[in-house]
């Protein structure tokens, strides 16, 4: 290691104890797996597979050490918010929808009960809801206006303010792995396009034929899409951004973490980015609060939304859920936006407002309950 690379891994604060992205994949594929077989009347989907570890990507999660604790421990989850209908979603997959969200509580509940990071429970949790094609993420993204996927993802640590950030990737399997290698292998927090994706091959993480991303759903509702602006000359924004997914967590130590991923807007327009790898926008952790978000993202960029709802829990003394319904459900709206989040404080209370018409969501809370829904009505 060279004297340069040293002092860079110094200034990256938890350098040598955060893994690096082999042990990331592991862990989300052999959780993933755990988690099946855990909820044995979950249905493991077509065309969904489990990620391939390749070689040379870093230290080994084992390697992590641990502080003896033993506090409590909570995570949530969304799968986007938008413009969803009860009567827009079959029953098949509304159960489906469930069933993904669930396991992917299961993985990164799993990754906490084993006296895991909270960076390690949600960025193992967005592996699988990249890898299922319910959700406007990894495969199942929705397209651009040239019929493109274009992806972004940021994590975010709490406990030390470390961050990574990737936007407009094509080909990078899991984009919340290449957000977290940009934190913990490199100097800078976000990195885009053609630049991050030369990163993810010397990070040795997984690239795929544009055509994995693809899914005949995802590819019907662009079809749709592209028909209704056309007839009408203008996007239908609340139609446009169901599915991003993202989780934020807190581990036995009381830090929290949050992490998204996103194939952003339908329809987009090309090199639009929109607030999932914005640190702050749709994306924020601190040492009392993380914030994952999902809905309109110009409209969270201009609120810079997860900050906006921790700030208000450090400086204004604002309860977790009074900050989240303050900026969802009055700030964004005011500007003419709607859309959710997911957040957590050190204490583990979690909140997941929503002004959209639906957000898929789930949690398991400190108390062990395990709640998913998608509308307002229907907890189960």
């Amino acid at each position: 290691m060279t004297q340069a690379m040293t002092s860079v891994r110094a200034r990256k604060l938890a350098w040598t104890t955060v893994p690096g992205s082999t042990g990331l994949v592991r862990l989300a594929a052999g959780l993933f797996v755990m988690a099946t077989i855990a909820l044995a009347p979950v249905p493991v989907f077509a065309g969904d597979s489990e990620p391939t570890a390749v070689a040379g990507q870093g230290e080994a999660l084992a390697q992590t050490p641990q502080v003896a604790a033993s506090g409590p421990i909570a995570i949530a989850v969304h799968g986007g918010a938008g413009g969803v209908a009860r009567e827009a979603l079959s029953e098949e997959r509304r159960v489906a929808v469930n069933a993904a969200l669930r396991q992917a509580l299961a993985v990164g509940h799993a990754v906490l009960a084993d006296g895991g990071s909270s960076v390690d429970a949600v960025a193992a949790t967005v592996v699988v809801l990249e890898e299922s094609p319910y959700f406007n993420a990894g495969k199942g993204a929705v397209f651009n206006a040239d019929g493109d996927n274009e992806l972004d993802a940021a994590i975010m640590d709490g406990a030390t303010r470390n961050a990574g950030a990737v936007a407009a990737l094509r080909r990078v399997r899991n984009p919340v792995l290449l957000a977290r290698a940009v934190m913990d292998e490199s100097p800078h927090v976000f990195m885009i396009g053609s630049g991050a994706e030369r990163f993810a091959r010397e990070q040795g993480l997984e690239l795929v034929n544009p055509r994995w991303f693809r899914t005949d759903d995802s590819w019907s509702r662009f079809q749709q899409a592209r028909r209704q602006q056309a007839a009408i000359a203008q996007p239908l924004p609340d139609e446009a951004y169901y599915g991003t997914v993202g989780a934020v967590a807190l581990d036995r130590n009381g830090h929290v973490a949050a992490a998204t991923s996103t194939g952003g807007m339908t329809m987009k327009r090309y090199g639009r980015v929109g607030d999932v790898p914005v640190i702050g926008a749709g994306t924020w952790a601190d040492a009392d609060c993380a914030v994952s978000a999902t809905g309109w993202g110009e409209f969270f960029i201009r609120t810079a939304a997860a900050h906006e709802i921790c700030s208000r829990v450090r400086l204004a003394g604002q309860s977790l859920s009074e900050a989240a319904d303050g900026v969802v459900m009055d700030e964004i709206p005011a500007l003419g936006g709607s859309g959710g989040v997911i957040a957590i404080d050190s204490q583990g209370n979690l909140v997941m407002p929503y002004s959209s018409i639906s957000m898929f969501r789930g949690s398991i809370d400190a108390g062990g309950t395990v709640r998913t829904a998608i509308w307002a009505e229907d907890e189960s």
